[in-house]
């Protein structure tokens, strides 16, 4: 039984997840980062100790996927824009020292994509990129059964690719950022522009009955996420490419138009044979990717060759 803990910007959420990635018990709690990283963890402890009990579980470790940058080695929190305050935050000793179990942590685009290659989408993939499209957009790269890690173990920020150099100022300090021009804040940004202020539920709902202009807008979405997409089937040549995250609940009215950019930009590469398909585990993604995490560090040889 494993502990899972899943920190987002706006929510906590924790779990027992068991060895067939079956999530027990859950609970959440806004994430408040306001209120220090000290409090934060606290709240942590006090839920998993609650959710462990209300499972009847005992826990063998704890995963952690986060909103990041987050260092997997030290298990401390990097200067997270999202999580103000939380820079230094020590949580995976935070979470060792109150139960006395191993607590691995990674990114949580790093932790959904283990999920998905070990349980979802990707599994029997050899070369298989995760990409979650939320109010960012993140990707991780699982080759051969292992997190690909850059230098110092960072998290590639391949949402942070230039697609349009002439486009949207970027917080990372560059211009035209794939996530400013795909990434949900893009297409809420692109909506409000065009069609005042709707929700994403109408806007697809008007896409679905044939507006010339939602459909305009989706077809726009499914441009810029093709870009993105192209560049990772041109650079990588992956066995499986999986897009989770919430934008991806509307994908059916952007995503073909993402594989038609695929196909006329990658024509020196047999992209062909890439699939480009939805992520499978929806809901369950963050707390069995955090599971996952833990499983992928310190887990059984059957798990670590499951993939």
């Amino acid at each position: 039984m494993i502990g899972a803990v899943d920190i987002g910007g706006t929510k906590i959420a924790v779990g027992v997840v068991d060895d067939t990635a079956r999530v027990i018990a859950r609970s959440d709690s806004p994430t408040a980062s306001e209120r220090g990283f000290p409090e934060g963890l606290a709240r942590i402890i006090a839920m998993l100790r609650k959710t462990a009990a209300r499972a009847g579980a005992q826990l063998d470790g704890i995963g952690i996927g986060s909103t990041g940058p987050v260092d997997p080695f030290t298990g401390v929190f990097g200067s997270v824009d999202l999580l103000p305050g939380w820079q230094g935050g020590a949580i995976v000793a935070g979470l060792a020292d109150a139960f006395q179990v191993p607590v691995a942590m990674e990114n949580d685009a790093d932790a959904a994509g283990l999920a998905e290659a070990v349980w979802g989408a990707g599994r029997g993939k050899r070369r298989f990129l995760y990409v979650t499209v939320g109010t960012g957009i993140g990707v991780a790269i699982v080759l051969d059964g292992a997190l690909y890690r850059g230098v110092d173990g960072a998290h590639p920020e391949i949402g942070h690719q230039v697609i349009d150099a002439s486009g949207p100022r970027c917080y990372c300090g560059a211009n035209g950022c794939w996530e400013t021009l795909a990434a949900g804040p893009a297409l809420l940004a692109e909506t409000k522009a065009r069609m005042g202020d709707i929700t994403m539920i109408a806007l697809c709902n008007l896409a679905e009955t044939g507006d010339s202009i939602a459909l305009s807008i989706m077809d726009r979405e499914g441009y810029y996420l093709g870009l993105g997409l192209a560049n990772l089937v041109s650079t990588f040549c992956p066995d499986m490419i999986a897009l989770g995250g919430g934008v991806m609940e509307s994908g059916h009215l952007f995503l073909d138009r993402a594989r038609q950019v695929v196909r006329r930009c990658c024509t020196m590469v047999p992209f062909e044979k890439t699939v480009i398909a939805r992520a499978e585990l929806g809901a369950n993604a963050a707390l069995v990717g955090a599971a996952e995490v833990w499983h992928h560090r310190f887990g059984s040889a059957r798990r670590a060759n499951a993939i």
